[in-house]
């Protein structure tokens, strides 16, 4: 289910970020191109995450920064006001609701920063020699989960998510790197769903 879930959220970046920059000049190319650099990072990412090719942490680590490095206010200072119609994809919605597009432009920044803080985690299902992973350690059901330490339970994804706040990057660097590629994901695929037009 996770891979499924996981797949959709990427194909739905992928997709929307494979689309012709016909035209594009400017600012507005600019921010075409730094998508498609996050595009390029998630088809490197998504079939390691999937564990269709083999983990491999400083991959994870190096996508990870890049993504990171077009995320957040390096993201937002690419759409000013008056930079929407073609052959720009963003909705008038971004300028609306400024809010939610920065927050998400944050949250992809910060789960980019956590990625890269859990690459050498491994995978959650990983077998031996992917670190932690899904019963080890402090990541999913090892000494955070069951115990209710910082890493699932505690302060961290479902303390803090469930309340409608994002990890930190404490929480993020603790988690198994397929879980925090998924929130990732899932941020890509909500500013998408929200302020692009198909």
């Amino acid at each position: 289910m996770l891979k499924l879930t996981m797949g959709a959220a990427v194909a739905s970046v992928i997709a929307a970020a494979a689309l012709a920059h016909g035209g594009a000049t400017g600012i507005v190319k600019e921010r075409m191109d730094g998508m498609s650099a996050m595009k390029d990072s998630m088809k490197v990412l998504t079939p390691m995450m999937q564990g269709k090719v083999p983990y491999d942490a400083a991959t994870v680590r190096r996508e990870a920064e890049k993504i990171g490095r077009h995320a957040g206010e390096s993201l937002t200072k690419l759409f000013p006001e008056g930079t929407a119609g073609k052959p720009s994809e963003a909705k008038p919605e971004i300028w609306q609701d400024w809010d939610t597009f920065s927050d998400l432009a944050e949250q992809l920044h910060t789960y980019a920063e956590g990625l890269a803080l859990a690459a050498d985690n491994g995978l959650m299902m990983a077998g031996s020699g992917q670190g932690a992973g899904m019963m080890g350690g402090g990541s999913m059901m090892g000494s955070g989960m069951m115990t209710g330490g910082s890493a699932m339970m505690g302060s961290g994804m479902m303390g803090g998510m469930m309340m409608g706040g994002v990890p930190g990057r404490e929480e993020l660097s603790e988690m198994p790197a397929d879980g925090v590629f998924m929130m990732l994901s899932q941020a890509c695929s909500a500013c998408h769903t929200r302020f692009r037009s198909e």
